[in-house]
Parts: structure tokens; sequence; C-alpha cells
């Protein structure tokens, strides 16, 4: 007896209940996966996070290469995959070296520096630590630019593996009042008296200070401090008063509307510059 296409399909599907339910789960379970069923991070998706040694993974993002983007994400990932969460399988399979291109602000682009840029990547892709993961953001970003970087402290020098005399590479310490890369690097040329082929101990420090700070931030929010009420995770004062009259709603001409928070006056002076 011959059956034509509808008749067809409606036997295949009605095959049997528990082997369709079997189909359904597995597609859904595996969703995340290859066609050789390997594991691959999907868009939206997040991972567990669980607190990590400050200090390990500030030195392992001193030791590392490929610029000051990979450092940091690089460092925080790996250890992610050492760790105790549920997804250290899932952190181990995301190929870091991804983040090579976030050095020197964007390929020699002089744009956020690859620490902020590391920062943006790695708590994207986590699971939002008690409603905090956009508090964190901020208050990387506001740290980077309000803070006399990178740490240099007998301890902290001590502790990611460098030394004393190194330090005569660095030069000097600098307050980058921005974001950028450039602002950053300019800023420590001028405390320094050092060019900036001559950044290299002072940038791998500025890394492993990041990744310590960020990891820092990571773990209080995990311990359920509330990282939105840091100073540092707010808009200095000079900037929200921007923010005022210059912020997502205001559109009225001539005032631009503005969705940002890093600070104003390192580029702008006043009104219309």
């Amino acid at each position: 007896m011959s059956i034509n296409r509808r008749q067809a399909l409606t036997k295949i599907i009605g095959l049997s209940t528990a082997a369709a339910g079997a189909t359904l789960l597995g597609t859904s379970a595996f969703a995340a996966t290859d066609e050789a069923g390997n594991y691959r991070l999907e868009l939206g998706e997040k991972l567990k996070y669980v607190p990590l040694d400050v200090m390990a993974t500030a030195k392992l993002a001193y030791e590392t290469g490929g610029g000051c983007m990979h450092q940091v994400f690089h460092a925080i990932i790996t250890m992610l995959a050492a760790s105790k969460s549920a997804d250290a399988s899932k952190f181990a399979s995301i190929p870091t070296a991804l983040a090579g291109y976030g050095g020197a602000g964007v390929a020699g682009q002089g744009t956020v520096c690859g620490n902020l840029n590391a920062a943006g990547m790695l708590i994207n892709i986590l699971d939002d630590i008690n409603g905090q993961n956009s508090a964190i953001i901020g208050a990387s970003f506001r740290y980077y630019e309000t803070t006399d970087l990178p740490l240099s402290s007998a301890e902290f020098i001590a502790g990611i593996g460098s030394t004393e005399e190194k330090s005569l590479e660095v030069g000097a310490t600098s307050i980058a009042n921005s974001p950028l890369c450039h602002s950053s690097i300019s800023n420590w040329s001028a405390a320094s008296g050092k060019p900036f082929v001559e950044k290299g101990e002072r940038c791998k420090r500025l890394s492993a200070s990041i990744a310590y700070y960020i990891v820092d931030l990571l773990n209080r929010a995990y311990a359920l401090e509330d990282i939105s009420i840091l100073p540092e995770a707010k808009p200095s004062a000079e900037a929200q008063a921007c923010q005022v009259c210059h912020n997502k709603e205001a559109s009225v001409m001539p005032l631009a509307s503005v969705q940002t928070d890093m600070e104003c006056t390192t580029c702008h002076t006043g009104h219309f510059n």
C-alpha cells in the first residue's frame, strides 16, 4: 500500500511518545554544541562565577603575553576553568586568543584600553552576580580612570613575580583620567619621561592591577557586598553635573543627548567645544 507525504510524516512523528520526547530533550540540552557534539558558548549564555584568588589571577595576567586585553581575559578565564565552578569545563572551551585584538587600544588605535575591553568581554558572559554585573563594569572603568596605576606596593610587586629592579622600567605611576589607551599612556609618558615604546613593564603591571581589581569586585559581589554604592562605581561629580542636561533623554537643541559615564572634562572644557 502506498502512502502520500503527509501520511508518511504522520507515521514518523507518531513513532513513539518516548522516542519523540527523548529527541526533543536532546535538541534542547545540546543546543550549544556543534554537529560533533563539542560545546560552544552561545550568544546570551551566562556561566557561573565562583570566587578566585586575586593575587594568583594578577600574577597569571602579569605572566601572560599577547597584550593587555588578552592578559586580563586569559588570566581570569583560565582561573575559572581551573575552579570549582559548575561551568569550569565551559570556561576551558573559550578561545581566549580572541582577545588578542585589544592590545594598545584595539590593534594600536589607542581607543578603549584593552584591560577594560577584557572586563566587558568577561563580565558579559558571567551569570549576573546578585544583580551587580553592570555595577562591576562601571566600577572597573571608573577605577581605571581615577586611580594612580599600576599598583606599586612591595607586596603587590612580589605577589605578581616582578622585582623592585623592574620598577625602574615603569618609572612612575599615573592617573589615566579616561578609559582610553592613548590618554592613559600619554599621562604615564608625561609622568615618567618615557616614550610609548618603553611601556612594556608598566603595561604588564597595569594588566595585573586591573585583573586583581576585577576579581576583587567579583568576589565581593559574590559575597553580597553592594558594589553600586562604592564611590568608584559612579561617575565623578563633574561628570554627574554634566549628565543633568546631557543624558539619554535630553535631545532638545542645542543640547546633545549623551550616553556615557566616562570623564567629560578630559576632552571637553566647556560648551560647544
